[in-house]
């Protein structure tokens, strides 16, 4: 029961699109609502703060992660407040600092005066790096020298959580392995992300968003339909899924240790995470063994369900695009008479079910794209806006490019980027934590650090002296 769990004996908040937040509580046994309105945020006439306290201060992190899939993971625990310390190769850093252009611009050096010789001559912020790596502290150690690896074990002592993506059975053969580093730290959590997993005929494989997302399914059924060739997805997605996937299994360990006392050694992978991702796609094959195919942006059972190509606006090369899903009989009867000049459409009998709009589909969409090329995108959001404010909504959206995105009136209200001060570059834009708790998202209390920025100070809550960090630094111990 809800109440047997720890930290949610007492009270609950749910909060619903409606911005009204239902209170949870426990009485005499029995679970009891209240609502009360979110934008005034108070109950019973008391104003609720904004925001919550920094729900992981206090846990320790040992971040071994490079590239993408595990700093997103550390990255969110970091967000929450967590001390992530992030461990990268004296000189190098993590791999993603040398991926660039683009780059945040440097300062002045003049500009910078404070920060010590190293910094200055490191090259620039790579804007790869910047994006999954806020709210840490940098540390380079060479943990393949015996000295580095001491100052390991001794963040370990201390450390809740360690987070690694190396190929399965390397760390162990540097004293690192889970065994070893359980042995040191009964309460240690430790995540180890990889491509294949920690088992099976593939562990040894390095893992690859691009490789897996063509060897796991996803690339199969992206792109336009055979012959065109299977595309990538845009970004790394199956990265970022795993990361989430490790951020949730972390979290569910440190619920777990403080039932049992007892750290754990999580599994995570992108092989797996991309299975899992394939949804309802997977269900189809699993359950009817159906195979999945190519639709582009198009639904195999709902027409019309895809983008679209409208006229380019004044002074664009090429076209611009719009999303449109009429995913039912009134849908497509409002497309055709509120939006397009097409009211004939809904009566024609190759077209006026779901069920024949998807076998006369190659008719239909020619006839939709062809009205819809005669006018602008920005002509056609108005006419679905106008739809909508008549209560004959219907499912669309513009295909924005990044900087209409970033542009666009949700993202501006929402907030969703967060200016820091970076002491190499300036101000610099990050995309902002995308949730929010009691109206609030969790503060970027600290910029991403330049390679090694934190070494000192990590040292020296170790217990080392500044004449035995140098000693250590001119010997490429750190």
């Amino acid at each position: 029961m809800l109440r047997n769990i720890p930290g949610c004996n007492s009270l609950l908040r749910c909060y619903s699109s409606t911005d009204t937040i239902a209170r949870m509580s426990f009485v005499n046994g029995n679970v009891k609502f209240r609502r009360f309105n979110a934008s005034q945020a108070s109950y019973n006439g008391v104003q609720e703060p904004r925001g919550i306290p920094s729900p992981l201060a206090g846990i320790k992190i040992v971040d071994l992660t490079r590239v993408l899939a595990g700093p997103t993971a550390t990255m969110l625990l970091a967000d929450l407040g967590a001390d992530v310390i992030k461990i990268e190769h004296v000189g190098k850093g993590d791999d993603t600092r040398s991926w660039y252009p683009p780059s945040a611009p440097l300062l002045p050096q003049s500009s910078s005066e404070s920060l010590p010789e190293r910094a200055h001559s490191l090259p620039p912020e790579s804007a790869y790096f910047l994006s999954a790596n806020r709210n840490k502290r940098s540390v380079t150690i060479n943990f393949k020298d015996p000295e580095g690896l001491k100052i390991i074990y001794k963040l370990i002592e201390q450390a809740d959580i360690l987070v690694e993506n190396y190929i399965p059975g390397k760390l162990a053969k540097l004293g690192l392995g889970w065994e070893k580093c359980h042995k040191i730290n009964p309460r240690l959590i430790y995540a180890s992300i990889t491509g294949y997993g920690q088992t099976g005929p593939y562990r040894q494989h390095a893992g690859y968003d691009v490789i897996v997302e063509g060897e796991a399914g996803l690339m199969h059924i992206t792109g336009e339909p055979y012959p065109a060739k299977p595309v990538k997805v845009g970004v790394a997605a199956t990265d970022v899924a795993t990361g989430l996937y490790a951020h949730g299994a972390i979290m569910a360990a440190l619920i777990g240790r403080e039932r049992t006392g007892k750290g754990c050694w999580i599994d995570c992978n992108l092989f797996e995470t991309q299975i899992a991702g394939l949804a309802n796609i997977a269900s189809s094959y699993l359950i009817a063994g159906q195979e999945a195919q190519r639709f582009g942006t198009a639904h195999p059972s709902v027409v019309p369900y895809q983008v679209f190509p409208c006229k380019a606006s004044e002074g664009q090369d090429g076209d611009d695009f719009i999303m449109i899903g009429a995913g039912n009989d009134n849908q497509f009867n409002t497309l055709c008479n509120l939006v397009l000049p097409l009211p004939s459409l809904p009566s024609d009998p190759r077209f006026s079910t779901n069920a024949l709009r998807v076998a006369n589909r190659n008719e239909l969409i020619k006839i939709l794209e062809l009205e819809l090329r005669k006018e602008t995108k920005a002509h056609w959001l108005t006419k679905f806006k106008a739809a909508t404010k008549a209560g004959k909504g219907v499912p669309h959206g513009p295909i924005n490019n990044i900087k209409e995105t970033f542009e666009h009136e949700q993202a501006v209200a929402r907030k969703v980027t967060v200016e820091v001060d970076h002491p190499r570059a300036g101000p610099i834009k990050l995309v902002a934590p995308a949730v929010s708790y009691n109206g609030e998202k969790m503060p970027v209390k600290r910029h991403p650090p330049w390679l090694g920025e934190h070494s000192d100070e990590v040292m020296a809550e170790l217990g080392y002296s500044t004449t035995q960090v140098e000693e250590l630094r001119a010997r490429g111990v750190i």
